[in-house]
């Protein structure tokens, strides 16, 4: 056998272990490249109509949440403490912004209706805004800062200890 024709086997072994790789590593153990830096902005049409953009939220700390209707059961799962997060912080300046990525309108709208949100929501067509935060997955969860940075990223359902945690930190400025 020539060298030439060791290469063409020898080619594929770093193919094989970057899938390897991917298969046995956790994404949520991979750190967001986003987190200290400041957030996409974005803007949205909700779907009561009104325009969202993270321009018009300066100064005010949000949770972000990418999410889907399609989504089960981590987006079932989290959608109640979102809501009662919102209710809860509201009136202390927190802002909430869901974001459906991929999803159909009737679908997205349903969901909406049977969690109750009363926080503003909209569709993301095209992806343009999950694409920018490198969301690869729902649901997903970004919290930003006062100056706009993002403070902290979350992947999966969130737990109301990891929620209260971030939330708290973003009222008081750390």
């Amino acid at each position: 056998m020539t060298w030439k024709k060791l290469l063409i086997p020898l080619a594929s072994v770093p193919v094989i272990l970057l899938l390897a790789y991917g298969f046995w590593t956790d994404p949520k153990a991979i750190p967001s490249p986003l987190v200290q830096k400041a957030a996409p902005d974005f803007r949205l049409a909700g779907f009561e109509g009104k325009e969202l953009s993270l321009a018009g939220l300066k100064g005010t700390p949000v949770v972000l949440n990418f999410w889907a209707s399609w989504c089960y059961p981590a987006c079932y799962e989290e959608a109640p403490l979102l809501e009662s997060t919102w209710r809860k912080y509201k009136d202390q300046g927190l802002m909430m912004v869901g974001v459906d990525i991929q999803d159909k309108e009737p679908n997205a709208r349903e969901f909406i209706k049977r969690f109750s949100f009363t926080f503003p929501n909209a569709p993301d067509p095209g992806s343009k805004v999950s694409i920018d935060y490198g969301v690869y997955g729902v649901p997903e969860t970004f919290f930003i800062d006062r100056q706009g940075r993002i403070a902290y990223k979350h992947v999966g359902a969130l737990s109301p200890v990891l929620m209260e945690e971030q939330v708290q930190a973003l009222l008081k400025g750390r």
